[in-house]
């Protein structure tokens, strides 16, 4: 998966919470977000923020769908409300590897698969 590719698949499924999303889907969009942020920051705070509040909810969504993967809840990614230890849970379980058999169906794409 790509760089785009992850960031198409997001704005495609922007209130999509069902199914499951691959590590590189996930991480890609990461990127996009800071450097979108980053970037229009230096522009306008307020751009900047518009940006953010524009992107969270396909946020919200790539990680709950990444937590799927997992076979874990989307519910889950609350965890992370709870200061550092909280992020800390959250990033480790977005960085583990999909989980087979999955109650969230499907088979895992494989790191390579688009």
């Amino acid at each position: 998966m790509t760089f785009a590719d992850s960031i198409k698949i997001c704005f495609a499924k922007y209130f999509d919470f069902d199914g499951r999303a691959s590590r590189p889907e996930l991480w890609w969009w990461v990127l996009f977000i800071f450097l979108g942020s980053l970037v229009l920051g230096f522009i306008s705070d307020m751009v900047a923020g518009l940006f953010s509040l524009a992107t969270l909810i396909p946020s919200i969504a790539v990680t709950a769908r990444r937590l799927h993967d997992i076979d874990k809840s989307g519910w889950w990614q609350l965890v992370g409300l709870i200061p550092v230890i909280g992020w800390i849970i959250v990033i480790y379980w977005c960085v583990l590897p999909p989980v087979e058999p999955n109650r969230f169906g499907g088979q895992a794409l494989l790191e390579s698969d688009g």
